[in-house]
């Protein structure tokens, strides 16, 4: 199950929805809804109302005059019912 929910992206955006009880976490690329669902339940004893996701591009970069790849992967938004609450220590 933990390794479903890689970690949760602690960003000002996140931080922002996590006001309005929509939690942010990086996932394996392999996860689906059904499966994030399941991760949280067992990891923060609360119940998604839903829960959404998105692939994240890879990004091209140059650093020092060399090309190189940046980024990637899959990140999921999860939905909680108003007085719900996920504690990120």
């Amino acid at each position: 199950m933990t390794t479903i929910l890689k970690n949760p992206r602690v960003t000002e955006k996140a931080s922002f929805a996590a006001e309005q009880n929509v939690y942010t976490f990086d996932i394996s690329s392999s996860a689906n809804k059904i499966e994030i669902k399941k991760a949280v339940f067992a990891l923060y004893k609360v119940h998604p109302v839903k829960v959404n996701v998105l692939s994240i591009p890879r990004k091209k970069t140059m650093s020092k005059g060399k090309a190189g790849m940046r980024g990637g992967g899959r990140k999921a938004f999860v939905y909680l019912k108003q007085g719900d609450k996920i504690e990120f220590i």
